[in-house]
């Protein structure tokens, strides 16, 4: 007689962080129930949370949220590395944000977050040939988070977007792995042409808050751009950049600028 195999659901560690975090945000304030409870407890996995909360922020009176719910989740049920880019995106902001004391935070709170979320499905839309609707999820998380960010950029994982007001990123950009910046930075164009008229983000970078790049030209992997700085030309790797036109300061200080956060200047510099 053949014996029944339990099916055994995979341990998510992740995912248990962020419920344990949860009921403990509901414990010590009751208050807050509602929120936690329609964004976290009241799903199984990290996904089905994302698909959630991203759906309710972005819905509206031309497009409900279980309309918006039916396209993340399709997205996430296509594409795994939306959700390993989602996954890296979170870490990103736990580590190196140290106004972010829990998993939970970033998604219940974290506007950089959600609109990167966004950003991911607005792409793989986009990657679909489905341009009207990447647009709509353009348009809206410009309307409700205040970022700007066109479906046809190329963005890595593990990407922290501090505070996360004014970001503006161009159809043509390419954005590497582990790249932090913060708010009102723009990767922009310098003319109408066609092709490639954004930057390319190295990996590692840092952009410090204000900071303007623009153009067709290569920001070198772990390099340093200080805030308020514009740059127009390209950045070798491993440098410090500062000013109007920013020019090479010095080198970028450490090995990861973009995971140290470290935005001062030495003296040398």
């Amino acid at each position: 007689m053949l014996e029944k195999r339990s099916q055994v659901t995979p341990v998510d560690p992740v995912w248990n962080r962020i419920t344990t975090e949860a009921h403990a945000a509901v414990e010590s304030e009751p208050l807050m129930g509602g929120l936690v409870h329609a964004c976290i407890l009241h799903h199984r996995s990290l996904e089905r949370a994302l698909s959630y909360r991203v759906s309710a922020k972005l819905c509206s009176n031309e497009m409900s949220m279980m309309v918006l719910r039916e396209i993340v989740d399709e997205a996430y049920a296509d594409d795994a590395l939306l959700l390993e880019a989602a996954r890296a995106d979170l870490m990103a902001v736990y580590e190196r944000d140290p106004a972010c004391h829990r998993l939970l935070q970033p998604i219940l709170y974290f506007k950089g977050y959600q609109a990167m979320q966004a950003y991911r499905v607005a792409h793989w839309l986009w990657n679909k040939g489905r341009h009207d609707l990447a647009y709509f999820f353009q348009m809206r998380s410009s309307e409700i988070f205040g970022i700007d960010i066109h479906p046809a950029a190329k963005i890595g994982k593990g990407i922290m977007i501090d505070h996360a007001h004014s970001i503006v990123i161009g159809e043509t950009a390419i954005v590497g792995d582990n790249v932090s910046m913060l708010h009102s930075v723009t990767l922009g164009g310098t003319g109408k042409e066609e092709e490639q008229r954004h930057p390319t983000i190295g990996n590692g970078v840092l952009i410090g808050a204000g900071a303007k790049v623009l153009g067709n030209i290569v920001v070198g992997h772990c390099s340093r751009i200080a805030a308020g700085s514009v740059v127009l030309q390209e950045v070798p790797a491993c440098k410090t950049v500062a000013g109007i036109p920013a020019k090479i300061v010095g080198e970028a200080g450490c090995d990861q600028p973009s995971i140290s956060m470290d935005h001062m200047l030495g003296k040398d510099q």
